[in-house]
């Protein structure tokens, strides 16, 4: 008989089979009997997000019902169920998804190596096999959807234009906060088409977490400085609420609003060094970090996991896993775009809701090849049914890759114990490693191989760094999971402290180099690339230690834990309090916490709980002591139990251990659960907080931008007078930079100066100068002596108003557009230079809006080596912030000119120029701390050395 909600028996079977659960959870304490349709089912009835795929499956086997994945992702209540239940289908969709087995396709070989991005490799797909099908993907109720490689293009293309009807420019940072879909890959591909840079962000979960979420997002977006975030409609109105703490957002919109079909503007150019990508760490130790990630990393990583795992493009690929995370954007995305097997995507919140259909999928599409988190594992073995597994088949996958988290080897026994019966081969179970500095993956075990575990002794392990071998019987026995061999190309070592490489079997800091390693670090954040980098090597961050050249790693270096001369691991520690009766599972996190007084670490543990008698708390608190005392010899300090939903996690699960340590040290671990109203009424107040500091940071910029302009108003035409009148060129030349330099001081900005020492000698020099804005001359001519002549364009003669000063100053005007001119004027300019006179060049011959510095022409460097003149190399940094191409108003900016060591010219001919030109860049590129923009070479005649 079918389930009616308006029937109160069925309404009392539902909230019945809440109850049941909740007294299974907690059987020494009675479920309030007030509890209701409309009480929590996270903070009332105190069911995790565990508890809930329990549930769910509850309620679809006892009352023959399906639920969407909906249900998991927005029911806060009993009577949020019954809405879903509204609109749901009966018993018979609970069939399992069946064996039909689809169509073969035909294999095409990997791209050519000509292909140096993600786009040239699509575009590749496109020219040879447009109709085959890159993605399948599934929706609710099972309904699938095939991408191909020519819609795919064609959706990126529609979408890349709406980007460039806005103006957005080659490196504009585009947020895409969309969930698992064709919309997603619109947005990412056509961010890259339009010569943007996608971000991926994760969308908003249950509403009980909004306000965590939306802040974290907000300094991700903040940081990366996005001038558009793509969402879903039901999303802009906290999209709003980002616009007003996020200066750089421009836009809040969606894939629909943006594309426009038809349209195929030409995308720029983009190189192997481009950025494709900025991957936001999952911030399990800290704040995330956008690491930057180009073309060239991400082919290479791609390229070298398919050589380790014998990937081909008749391979099968399942994954639920979220786009937002590297694990599910770039190997199973990515990989299958690069390889070009069959990608079948589930939505994240589809596995959570239903754990069997990843397993189903896998099964009706005959897949080779799967990935997930351990919890993933963990999860299938001990929560599915056996009812619901009837006819699996998974004898198909060959690799089951197990990466992203800390790998635990009871959860491979126990998922192979249990899925063996179904045909899943121990050999499939493929523990990896990987990391998003470097692109993903970075080690990975013989294909096929199965798990490597290592025995070790324990206490020698903490005490002296030592893995040391034991019988994995030993009641001393750590079980540590090898993660596998670097990949091609790829280096891993382990280093101390002082950053000397241990010995095999000695515990230390992993670090890892390679093709797919970012060469920037992470965007806007100078600190921690800082502290990523050392040397020409990495720092992971990780602790491990390698054996017979395979990686095992032993923890994160900030979760260490140093107390009373111990090194204390909190993962093991972490997951035996997890097993402890009536502590919620993963709901554990053990972290350090300051002690001034004893100069030591206080080691606190966090857990999570739905006990609440006295009695069974105190048991609890005393099986965790008697626990941490036999693992680690010491008790702990704290042990704090919360109720379920505190220790917080990353999108991707991992535990924010430092986050849980920040909140405990200001007295605030309980206060993470909130009302949503008042989560979003904290949100509005934030936002309008923002709204008004920015108000008043605009009025600011603009009173200062108008008395700029002021300055310049009052000095310029009396500057201009004087320099027309007043006889002798070395007066006009003191006037105008003590007028320059008077401009400066009227505005209250600070010019830092450096390497004046250089400009002390009398003989004739060449100065080449980066140029990022028309304030370039004007800070030069402020700090130069009055003894240099510029080189201007000749279309500047036809301004009077510009062409009479700088003749007066004796400026060089040369042509950008005749050659024969062109040759004339280089001509005039090494005569000038061999009578003794110093000159100023801008090499790149014009500036953009874009941060970098772009290719030297050949000019400056050919008149230093035919006359013998020195170059010196000056660096100007924040002109480009103060007034950059297309802005009127002027910001305040800290000003620097950086003068560096003169370059002398080792010959006279085309050779030694160019050495200058090499030399002088280098030395300008190492101050700016701008990228490199590389551009294809244009012409080489006389005339272009100018231009």
């Amino acid at each position: 008989m079918p389930f009616n909600i308006d029937s109160q028996s069925d309404v009392e079977k539902l909230l019945g089979i809440v109850r049941d659960l909740v007294h299974e959870l907690r059987p020494n304490e009675p479920v309030p009997k007030h509890l209701g349709l409309d009480h929590s089912l996270e903070r009332d009835f105190g069911l995790d997000s565990l508890a809930r795929v329990e549930l769910l499956s509850r309620i679809e086997r006892e009352l023959g019902l399906k639920l969407g994945e909906k249900a998991l992702a927005e029911a806060e209540t009993p009577r949020d169920l019954l809405k879903q239940i509204a609109g749901t289908s009966t018993a018979e969709t609970l069939t399992p998804a069946g064996t039909a087995k689809f169509a073969e396709t035909q294999v095409y070989p990997p791209p050519p190596e000509t292909a140096s991005t993600l786009i040239e490799i699509l575009d590749w797909r496109v020219a040879r096999q447009p109709e085959q099908v890159h993605i399948t993907l599934y929706g609710e109720e099972e309904h699938t959807e095939d991408i191909t490689y020519r819609r795919l293009q064609e959706e990126a293309k529609a979408l890349a234009a709406g980007l460039q009807q806005l103006g957005l420019g080659s490196g504009e940072r585009i947020a895409i906060m969309l969930p698992t879909g064709r919309g997603f890959f619109a947005a990412f591909y056509g961010a890259l088409y339009a010569g943007c840079v996608p971000v991926p962000l994760y969308p908003p979960g249950r509403p009980s977490q909004i306000e965590d979420h939306m802040r974290r997002i907000a300094n991700i977006i903040g940081n990366a400085q996005a001038s558009i975030l793509i969402t879903v409609e039901q999303a802009k109105p906290l999209g709003h609420l980002l616009r007003a703490q996020c200066e750089s957002l421009r836009m809040v919109t969606t894939v629909a609003d943006l594309s426009i079909h038809g349209a195929h503007p030409p995308s720029p150019k983009l190189e192997p060094q481009s950025i494709a990508l900025l991957q936001y760490t999952s911030g399990s130790t800290g704040s995330p970090k956008g690491v930057v990630l180009t073309h060239a990393n991400l082919i290479a990583n791609l390229r070298a996991m398919t050589l380790a795992s014998s990937i081909t493009a008749a391979d099968i690929f399942v994954s639920w896993l979220p786009l937002y995370h590297d694990m599910g954007l770039i190997a199973a995305c990515m990989g299958s775009l690069y390889v070009g097997f069959r990608l079948v995507l589930l939505s994240p919140l589809s596995f959570l809701a239903r754990p069997a259909c990843w397993l189903w999928t896998i099964n009706r599409h005959c897949a080779t090849v799967s990935a997930a988190p351990n919890f993933a594992y963990e999860l299938c073995a001990n929560k599915l049914d056996d009812r619901e597994l009837n006819g699996l088949d998974l004898s198909c996958w060959r690799l089951a890759y197990n990466g992203a988290e800390p790998i635990s080897v009871n959860t491979i026994e126990h998922f192979v114990a249990r899925f063996s019966r179904y045909g899943f081969s121990r050999t499939a179970m493929t523990p990896v490693y990987g990391l998003a500095e470097s692109s993903v993956g970075l080690a990975f075990p013989p294909a096929e191989r199965g798990p490597l575990v290592d025995h070790v002794d324990r206490d020698t392990l903490l005490h002296s760094g030592i893995a040391r071998c034991v019988q994995a019987e030993d009641r001393s026995a750590l079980h540590i999971v090898s993660c596998g061999l670097p990949l091609p190309d790829h280096q891993i070592r382990i280093v101390d402290a002082d950053g000397q490489v241990l010995a095999e079997r000695t515990q230390g800091r992993v670090q890892f180099r390679g093709p797919s390693a970012t060469s920037s670090g992470y965007f806007c954040n100078p600190e921690a690339t800082a502290r990523l980098f050392d040397g020409q090597w990495l720092n992971s961050g990780d602790m491990g230690y390698i054996a017979a050249r395979e990686l095992y790693l032993t923890g994160r270096e900030k979760d260490i834990i140093i107390r009373g001369g111990h090194n204390i691991y909190p993962q093991e520690l972490e997951e035996a309090v997890s097993k402890v009766r009536g502590i919620h599972k993963g709901g554990v996190a053990v972290f350090p916490a300051s002690n001034t007084h004893a100069g030591t670490e206080r080691l606190i543990i966090l857990a999570e709980t739905h006990e609440s008698s006295t009695k069974e708390r105190e048991r609890i608190v005393t099986e965790i002591n008697n626990l941490a005392v036999d693992l680690v010899g010491l008790p702990a300090d704290d042990i704090v139990l919360v109720p379920p939903r505190t220790v917080l996690k990353t999108s991707s699960g991992k535990l924010r251990r430092t986050a849980c340590r920040e909140l405990y040290e200001q007295g605030a671990i309980n206060s993470t659960l909130r009302p949503l109203w008042w989560q979003m009424i904290r949100l509005g107040g934030a936002a309008a907080i923002a709204r008004v500091m920015r108000l008043l940071r605009r009025g600011d910029e603009w009173a200062w931008g108008l008395w700029a302009w002021a300055v310049f108003v009052a000095i310029v035409p009396f500057a201009w007078l004087l320099i027309v009148l007043m006889p002798g060129l070395t007066l006009r030349r003191r006037i105008a930079r003590a007028s320059a330099r008077l401009a400066v001081a009227l505005t209250g900005l600070k010019l830092q100066e450096e390497g004046l020492q250089h400009l002390k000698s009398e003989a004739p020099m060449v100065v080449v100068a980066n140029h990022a804005s028309y304030l370039d001359a004007l800070l030069l001519t402020a700090v130069l002596p009055a003894k240099f002549a510029y080189v201007a364009k000749q279309e500047l003669l036809r301004n009077p108003a510009a062409a009479i000063p700088l003749r007066r100053l004796g400026s060089a005007f040369v042509e950008r557009f005749d050659d024969a001119r062109g040759v004339e004027d280089e001509r005039k300019l090494e005569e000038r230079a061999r009578a003794g006179e110093s000159i100023v060049f801008f090499p790149e011959g014009t500036f953009r809006r874009e941060a970098g510095l772009m290719p030297f022409r050949m000019g400056a460097f050919l008149t230093a080596a035919r006359t013998g003149i020195p170059i010196l190399p000056v660096t100007l940094i924040g002109t480009r912030t103060m007034l950059c191409a297309g802005q009127w108003l002027p910001r305040r900016s800290k000003l620097k000119v950086l003068i560096s060591t003169p370059l002398h010219p080792l010959g006279n001919d085309w050779q030694a120029a160019l050495q200058l030109q090499e030399a002088a860049r280098r030395q300008i590129l190492a101050e700016l701390s701008e990228p490199d923009i590389i551009i294809a070479a244009g012409p080489t005649s006389s005339s272009e050395n100018f231009r």
